[in-house]
């Protein structure tokens, strides 16, 4: 039996509860592919993942989280949604897909396993071919928080010449927002702290904020969309900057956003038209995945943090 490295996390708490340690190399059933992982990431989703911290969740989905993930102990062990990497070998039934086929993917909702050398996911999972014009660690950094952003966006029917507030607009999801927002034809407005405000204008946006010396809440316009990508602020705060038909929305009160393949083929072609590129702010090697979680949990990144194993 072949065995594959991969981090373990036996139980709920810090980065430092996950482990580097060995299992088996899953094998590819008739309808799954197997893929050689060369690139994963962490965001926050992970660090609440592991440490089970979930604050600020609605407390009927802090209950199902916990049934879910586990009560004492995490289910999987090894966690880790999202993953890029090479199909090496298929499932005899597999049509979508063919071995060397350069893919990126999140894995099945509460299964993970994307934190390992090598993963097996359906052919019908969340999954398409990486944009050609990107590497593993590049490609990475674009499914989370594209993905969230481009739902959402949707979703509050954004539309060209709408006014759009981007709060949080250096994260994952943020950066990927005001392009998207941007592509969409919007004037866009982002909330980031002064080392990221010239990070924000090279994405696009038509004016930028710095929250650390300015009261966002004070800006003179009105808003169709605002946007707040990290879930730090309420809609009975925002609201005076709404316009009577705007709408607020929130990574964090309005919902899960729903993965559509079509919305990842849209963020693929995005990139490969250089309409929208990925943002990294540190890449870790695979061996450094504790130090990873460290950083993002403390709250500010860039855009995204990319684990590599493309030393493996």
């Amino acid at each position: 039996m072949v065995k594959m490295k991969a981090f373990l996390c036996t139980k709920f708490g810090p980065p430092e509860v996950l482990v580097l340690g060995e299992v088996l190399k899953p094998h590819p059933k008739k309808n799954e592919v197997s893929i050689k992982v060369f690139a994963t990431a962490v965001n926050s989703g992970d660090c609440r993942i592991r440490s089970l911290n979930l604050s600020g969740v609605p407390l009927i989905q802090r209950i199902f989280a916990r049934l879910v993930l586990g009560i004492s102990k995490p289910r999987k062990p090894v966690q880790g949604l999202w993953l890029a990497g090479e199909i090496e070998a298929i499932g005899k039934s597999v049509k979508r897909f063919h071995v060397g086929d350069k893919v990126y993917a999140r894995t099945p909702d509460m299964k993970f396993g994307a934190y390992a050398e090598y993963a097996c996911l359906s052919e019908k999972s969340f999954m398409t071919l990486m944009p050609s014009n990107l590497t593993y660690e590049e490609a990475i950094a674009i499914p989370f928080g594209g993905v969230t952003a481009l739902y959402f966006l949707k979703k509050v029917n954004i539309q060209s010449g709408n006014k759009v507030m981007i709060y949080g607009a250096s994260g994952a999801v943020g950066s990927l927002a005001v392009q998207i927002a941007k592509h969409y034809g919007a004037f866009v407005t982002g909330i980031c702290s002064t080392t990221n405000i010239d990070l924000i204008k090279s994405l696009g946006a038509n004016k930028v904020i710095d929250y650390t010396n300015e009261d966002f809440l004070e800006d003179n316009k009105l808003y169709d969309i605002i946007f707040d990508t990290v879930g730090k602020i309420s809609y009975e705060k925002i609201k005076p900057l709404l316009k009577p038909e705007g709408k607020y929305i929130s990574v964090v009160t309005s919902g899960h956003a729903q993965l559509r393949i079509e919305n990842f083929i849209t963020l693929t072609e995005l990139v490969e038209l250089g309409k929208i590129k990925p943002v990294i702010d540190r890449v870790y090697t695979f061996e450094q995945m504790v130090e990873a979680h460290r950083y993002v949990e403390l709250g500010h990144k860039k855009g995204n943090v990319v684990i590599t194993l493309k030393n493996k």
